[in-house]
């Protein structure tokens, strides 16, 4: 089977949001595959919508086997299980969270269908995305370097 990389945006407002990081990067871990960096957690201001609550955001950095639906449709899962009521349609507005689960990149994989979007096309617009995602694949890098010293 073959392994894909795949990154992978945390998002909390409710409850405590590290604590609700930790237990999604849990669950990805035993049911997504290899996690291999967790970025730091940062807090934002919620983002296109109001709330007094802030957010606790991070990016991880996933290997694993599943294709791009089947994993949207596991980290749904994992959002539900954790407590996510509903899950924001197209169009729609924000609103706060529990956790919140966002496939960013995959590989090199391009898509455009109405359940998903790779890589995600609000990247360049959320510094809480973009920088905690430029962490990650910033250790990648240096990973490849390592990994291709040692051969």
């Amino acid at each position: 089977m073959e392994l894909h990389i795949v990154y992978i945006g945390l998002g909390s407002n409710l409850g405590d949001g590290p604590k609700n990081l930790d237990r999604a990067v849990a669950e990805l871990r035993k049911e997504v595959g290899e996690v291999l960096y967790t970025s730091a957690y940062i807090e934002s201001e919620p983002w296109g919508f109001e709330s007094e609550h802030r957010f606790t955001n991070a990016v991880t950095v996933v290997s694993t086997t599943l294709e791009p639906l089947d994993l949207l449709d596991l980290t749904q899962r994992i959002e539900r299980r954790m407590g996510r009521t509903r899950k924001r349609k197209r169009g729609e507005g924000y609103s706060d969270r529990v956790i919140d689960l966002d496939l960013l990149v995959y590989d090199d994989v391009q898509i455009d269908s109405e359940r998903l979007t790779l890589p995600h096309p609000h990247i360049t617009d959320r510094d809480f995305v973009r920088l905690p995602l430029e962490e990650c694949q910033a250790f990648i890098r240096q990973m490849n370097q390592e990994q291709e010293q040692e051969e």
